[in-house]
């Protein structure tokens, strides 16, 4: 029988991890673009910015987690929602510029490597970067033993998307009074909340993750589970359709509805003497967030500053693009609705 080695024994089985990653590629294969060099498992992914498409590439970067949701996962050992729900937020958060992604990188740090946990959160990493034609170019994983609990691990990931500098969004500059805040569907609390949201359903309501909702039509954990919808398609088609070179915008902008909900976001968005004004009602919201208003004991204003209530992305455009807008929005299957106005203020959104 052949020794342990010392660093397995210590919790750190590298032969294990080598293995493991062995699968990557073959993995990988449906994220791969044109202008991918090289091999994953290289000290760097090389990708080869086509600088020909656009007259002044901007790249655009973001970073981000997908904070306590993994609380779920774990409680679930369910483990192929995270990678997709990392993706696409980050993809939404550059596609708010009007950036198209371009390529994707994730962490992933455990106490002991599982493989099969391994397996589905790649796999989420590569069924988001597919759906939005980004590549996952690598990675880290880090094995990290008495740093995490037992079954438990954290991931982050980092895109890069690229606009030209004459196309990129910009609401502080383009945004007017009276134009229109469309306010499109989210699939829940996508990846923002869960600390508030758990201490309602679980420490409040007393409900375990496998307890069944009839509100919801599923258990709980499901439903807290439901994949961070992806923006950045939409947002591709709705600028190509609506802001023509050399015409006014009549897509303005976006705000993806993430930390802060409703009052931190859109003002990122807003010129400083112009108001989002959000009408409560103007949409249908979901079972999930009708239980969290109804049961949840929390301030309705503070509720619409920690969740997206069920809009996941607002777009403010022209009056006279809105209805246009709206066709092509439900026509890509998203569900959308007229929510607000934009007034004259100081710079804030206000829900009224």
């Amino acid at each position: 029988m052949s020794k342990q080695k010392a660093y397995a024994a210590a919790g750190v089985d590298i032969d294990l991890g080598n293995q493991v990653k062995s699968t990557l590629p073959a993995l990988l294969a449906s994220t791969h673009r044109r202008e991918v060099l090289g091999k994953v498992g290289g000290f760097g992914g090389l990708f080869a910015l086509d600088v020909k498409k656009h007259k002044q590439p901007i790249l655009v970067s973001s970073v981000d987690g997908v904070g306590t949701k993994l609380k779920i996962a774990f409680a679930m050992d369910r483990h192929d929602t995270i990678g997709e729900d990392l993706v696409n937020h980050c993809v939404n958060d550059i596609a708010v510029l009007g950036a198209e992604p371009l390529f994707f990188l994730d962490y992933l740090g455990t106490g002991k490597l599982e493989p099969h946990v391994f397996k589905e959160i790649i796999k989420g990493f590569v069924r988001g970067c597919a759906k939005n034609g980004c590549a996952l170019v690598g990675g880290e994983t880090a094995q990290m033993p008495g740093f995490y609990q037992a079954g438990e691990y954290d991931v982050s990931g980092t895109i890069v998307g690229v606009v030209d500098k004459t196309r990129m969004l910009n609401g502080q500059k383009t945004v007017k009074r009276d134009d229109v805040i469309i306010g499109i569907e989210s699939s829940g609390l996508h990846t923002n909340g869960y600390s508030l949201g758990r201490k309602i359903f679980f420490d409040q309501l007393k409900l375990k993750p496998t307890s069944k909702v009839a509100e919801l039509g599923t258990t709980i954990g499901e439903a807290l589970l439901a994949t961070h919808v992806t923006y950045g398609p939409l947002v591709q088609k709705l600028v190509k359709k609506f802001n023509k070179v050399g015409q006014p915008d009549a897509v303005k902008s976006f705000a993806h509805i993430t930390g802060g909900g409703f009052v931190d976001n859109i003002p990122r968005v807003l010129p400083a003497k112009l108001d989002a004004v959000v009408y409560k009602g103007t949409w249908d919201m979901l079972p999930i967030f009708q239980i969290i208003r109804e049961k949840g004991g929390v301030d309705e204003a503070e509720l619409y500053q920690v969740f997206n209530m069920g809009i996941g992305m607002v777009a403010i455009v022209t009056q006279d693009e809105t209805e246009a807008v709206l066709k092509l929005i439900r026509a890509e299957k998203h569900k959308a609705w007229i929510i607000g106005e934009i007034t004259k203020g100081t710079g804030v959104c206000r829900v009224e």
